[in-house]
């Protein structure tokens, strides 16, 4: 049950005639797990935490350096040199204090990463590598958790959600990650952000959209995104929606 202090919290969801308490009290219930509390991740878990999403796990292994500020909004200057997990649980408890935060302070690999997903409803990639993407990817697959990956450039972004163990409305199996990407890139051939720096506001474009996605999921709202990947090119101001779907040869 939603507190006193809670209804007036959550007060404009609650207006929403596709949310309301029913809708709020499943955002309490949800448990969601975010990988990586960076650019994409800070808009995230920020509008997550203030939705009143119940319970939050974050993992990252980083710390808080000087230049993460210009993007990672959930750490501030006096988060330098602390682990990103434990500066991102302080801002959440502030931004919302109704909400658990559970920081996960590894590198997800093989070895942990199932047991870390199985304990979460959903997933969301904020990950900032082609490896740990299809990691969350075949490991979401395997738990048959929802996943929301999303990926930015240097002005562009794109996003998608995955459930490839469901099947759509003609009965056929929906796509997986590597259904979109078949093959990692060469390393080395995509730059870094540390290399070819990106613009700020961008990740928090892309990390917003993977939230609201998120909150679509839990309430049961609108369409969601599987099968489709949105790119957003923010030069030109435009967005763009490609269908895609599971090869034969995955089947």
């Amino acid at each position: 049950m939603l507190s006193d202090q809670e209804l007036e919290r959550y007060a404009r969801h609650i207006l929403l005639r596709d949310v309301g308490g029913l809708g709020q009290q499943k955002l309490k219930a949800a448990r969601v797990l975010i990988i990586g509390a960076g650019g994409l991740g800070s808009p995230v878990l920020a509008y997550l935490a203030a939705a009143g999403v119940g319970t939050l796990g974050v993992v990252d292994d980083d710390v808080v350096s000087l230049s993460n500020l210009q993007r990672q909004i959930i750490h501030d200057s006096d988060a330098i040199e602390q682990p990103k997990v434990a500066s991102a649980r302080h801002s959440l408890k502030r931004i919302n204090p109704h909400v658990t935060v559970h920081a996960h302070q590894i590198r997800l690999d093989a070895a942990n990463g199932a047991a870390i997903v199985a304990d979460y409803d959903l997933v969301v990639d904020g990950s900032d590598n082609f490896d740990t993407r299809y990691l969350v990817a075949d490991l979401c697959e395997q738990a048959e958790k929802p996943l929301i990956t999303a990926a930015v450039g240097l002005f562009d972004g794109s996003i998608t959600m995955l459930k490839p163990y469901e099947v759509n409305d003609k009965g056929q199996l929906n796509p997986r990650y590597r259904d979109l990407f078949p093959h990692k890139p060469t390393p080395g051939s995509i730059p870094s952000c540390a290399e070819a720096g990106i613009l700020g506001a961008l990740t928090g474009v892309i990390g917003s959209m993977q939230a609201v996605e998120v909150i679509k999921e839990i309430v049961g709202l609108g369409e969601g995104l599987v099968g489709r990947l949105v790119l957003y090119d923010a030069r030109a101001a435009r967005f763009e929606t490609i269908k895609y779907r599971r090869r034969h040869d995955k089947d």
